[in-house]
């Protein structure tokens, strides 16, 4: 993603930067070069503190974090920046990296309005137009992302709905079981002690009978004549 860059570019007339300004400002330009970018940060926030209206100042810093991805901070100056009236030139570029610090948020409908206010700046800056492009792209995908999330966590919850459904059936149908068995198990015991009970008067009279008739036996021998 091509960032904006204004570093020697921007020529402020000395009076209103200030030498001991400038001169952190020049210091923060040549360690940006270096790619020293936190070291770079550091002198524009010195700059900034001899002169807190500095456009350079402001605009490199916002560059020098972008460029560590501090992109929320680096938002933050860009907005600054556009918040003050600025060239169209300083703005468009403002308002250009200002997308891309969105876009690496992906803040994609932010930073597809960031790209949309750098074109009315510079309607020919074909970076800016490919950059939004880009976010629209993306914007895109990140919308089919959500409703395809959204379906999948409905699917999810509809599963869970029908897990647990399912476990309150089985439960149901276990209590249902076991109530069914217990009472199989006690019409059991009734079966079982009514046929035992049968049993045993059947036993009884059974027992009842050979005594009578043991008797009869006896009476009969002893009245036979010899």
């Amino acid at each position: 993603m091509k960032l904006s860059v204004i570093l020697l570019a921007i020529i402020l007339p000395v009076a209103l930067v200030g030498q001991p300004a400038k001169n952190y400002i020049r210091e923060g330009n040549k360690l940006y070069k270096q790619k020293k970018f936190n070291d770079a940060e550091v002198q524009y926030r010195k700059g900034l503190e001899k002169e807190s209206n500095s456009t350079k100042a402001n605009y490199n810093l916002g560059n020098s974090l972008y460029k560590q991805e501090k992109y929320d901070e680096a938002a933050e100056k860009y907005l600054d920046l556009n918040s003050r009236k600025q060239d169209k030139n300083i703005s468009s570029k403002a308002y250009h990296n200002l997308g891309n610090s969105l876009l690496k948020s992906k803040k994609y409908q932010e930073s597809i309005a960031a790209y949309k206010n750098a074109l009315k700046m510079n309607p020919s800056d074909y970076d800016t137009k490919y950059n939004l492009e880009y976010a629209k792209r993306m914007m895109v995908q990140q919308q089919q992302q959500q409703q395809k999330q959204k379906q999948n966590q409905n699917q999810d919850k509809n599963q869970q709905q029908q897990q647990q459904q399912q476990q309150n059936q089985n439960q149901d149908k276990n209590k249902q079981d076991k109530k069914h068995e217990q009472q199989q198990q006690k019409i059991s015991k009734q079966d079982s002690e009514r046929m035992l009970k049968a049993l045993q008067d059947e036993e009884k009279k059974v027992q009842k009978d050979l005594k009578k008739k043991a008797r009869a036996v006896g009476k009969k021998n002893v009245e036979k004549n010899w």
